[in-house]
């Protein structure tokens, strides 16, 4: 087999430890390797680059075991060119399971050029990705906290949440901290609601009379001090996002090729639309202000995207493999002539969630594509499946909306009914004749002969 890095290594990353096996060519022209272990801490990883560096290694691969494989990839990837790698694709032999064994065994696919490294962004990007997940993580907690919230008013007989959309609206949020406060009187807590809500006066009586004891106070108060800090620190996120993609005007470098660590078939020719004068990346105000433009999209999941996919779509080659990254595409499962499920996979679950969330808005856009397409498919495909292919007419959107620098176009559901308008008739055609009756069909507009 051919060999294309003659100087690489392995790593098998633990918490603790990182085992290395380093190839590099004998003197009789046979590859020799060598094998040390490292501690994790940062004194131990620069002695690795040094021992690595001393042997001219300039090509290093490691498996992407959770956590664990960032503070290696932050001391090595200014001087190596590191390949992170999903270790479902290099699962090496039943019996062969030592460390020593698993870096050699790395170290060898690298060696004859077999490995296919994930995508890793550069560190500006990495930093706005931390940042949007874990607002998405304090989002999620909020609501977490809002559903306990309600599980307490279950338990005190309070039917709050039936009458009210949002239990913590101002209405709401007015009613609660008087029950907090000792108040019991149903008229008096309805009382409270202001705006709409006051057209649903008996309603909130019937739904706030309860049986609220001091243990359920309790509990409310601490529920609502602890969704008071969720919502502070949101804001305090969202407001540290927007300083950074309004300073970051200018658009990002992209990185040689050979240290992109693309992920999406980098063998795969690219689509002749990219190779003729490829427009530069965008900044990321002007990326996220061009992807708001999407119907569903706002300006949070636009942040999302731009965080996760970045504004260079030149790395990924085409939207297709920018969609199959995402997982927002059927996979692939045939054997024997006969196709299996297509399951979409298991990938970016931060980027996948927040299409799927914006593909829920978008379809309730009234006479919109999207919406047309999601109706198209939800009879004979299920909500789920209908969702996900409308997610991925999203980052397709998104794609070439970044690849051109264009604003969202909407393409009409019109001609998707002019391609079904004679199936549909057919089939109406069809259920009149079942009922017993014959009808004649005249378009709309033309006169009717005498």
């Amino acid at each position: 087999m051919e060999v294309l890095h003659t100087h690489c290594a392995g790593l098998d990353v633990h918490k603790k430890t990182v085992v290395a096996c380093v190839f590099t060519p004998g003197p009789t022209g046979k590859p020799q390797k060598q094998s040390r272990t490292f501690s994790t801490m940062t004194r131990d990883l620069l002695a690795l680059s040094d021992w690595l560096t001393s042997l001219e290694v300039r090509h290093v691969a490691m498996e992407s075991t959770g956590e664990f494989w960032k503070p290696v990839f932050n001391i090595l990837e200014a001087t190596f060119i590191v390949l992170v790698v999903n270790a479902h694709h290099i699962k090496n032999v039943p019996g062969r399971k030592t460390d020593v064994k698993d870096a050699e065994w790395i170290a060898d696919l690298l060696r004859h050029g077999l490995l296919r490294g994930s995508f890793i962004p550069p560190l500006p990007q990495r930093d706005l990705r931390d940042l949007t997940r874990q607002r998405t993580n304090l989002v999620q907690d909020r609501a977490a906290v809002i559903n306990r919230l309600q599980k307490v008013l279950e338990w005190a007989n309070l039917k709050l949440s039936s009458v009210a959309t949002d239990v913590t609206g101002v209405s709401a949020r007015a009613m609660l901290a008087a029950i907090i406060d000792g108040e019991g009187d149903p008229s008096v807590l309805a009382d409270l609601a202001q705006g709409r809500m006051r057209s649903k006066l008996q309603a909130l009586e019937q739904a706030l009379t309860g049986r609220v004891r001091d243990h359920h106070r309790f509990l409310l108060a601490q529920h609502l001090l602890q969704l008071d800090g969720l919502e502070e620190q949101i804001a305090t996120f969202e407001h540290q996002i927007a300083t950074i993609i309004a300073v970051s005007q200018v658009p990002e470098e992209m990185p040689p090729l050979s240290a992109s660590h693309d992920a999406l078939v980098p063998d795969q020719p690219v689509p002749a639309s990219t190779q003729e004068q490829p427009l530069p990346p965008l900044g990321w105000e002007a990326a996220v202000t061009l992807l708001d433009t999407i119907p569903g999209v706002g300006r949070t999941t636009a942040e999302l995207i731009v965080a996760e996919i970045g504004t260079d779509m030149q790395r990924f080659g085409s939207a297709a493999q920018l969609a199959s990254w995402a997982k927002l595409c059927p996979g692939n499962h045939e054997s024997a002539g006969k196709r299996y499920s297509g399951k979409t996979g298991t990938g970016n679950r931060w980027l996948r969630g927040g299409l799927v969330q914006a593909a829920h808005a978008a379809v309730k856009v009234k006479e919109s594509h999207l919406a047309a397409v999601y109706h198209r498919l939800v009879g004979r495909r299920g909500v789920k499946k209908a969702i996900i292919a409308v997610a991925h007419r999203l980052i397709t959107a998104a794609y070439y909306m970044l690849l051109h620098h264009e604003p969202y176009r909407e393409p009409g559901a019109q001609p998707i009914d002019e391609q079904r308008k004679t199936r549909v008739l057919n089939h109406m055609l069809k259920r009149l004749e079942k009922l017993g009756y014959h009808a004649h069909l005249e378009p709309i507009g033309v006169p009717m002969s005498s």
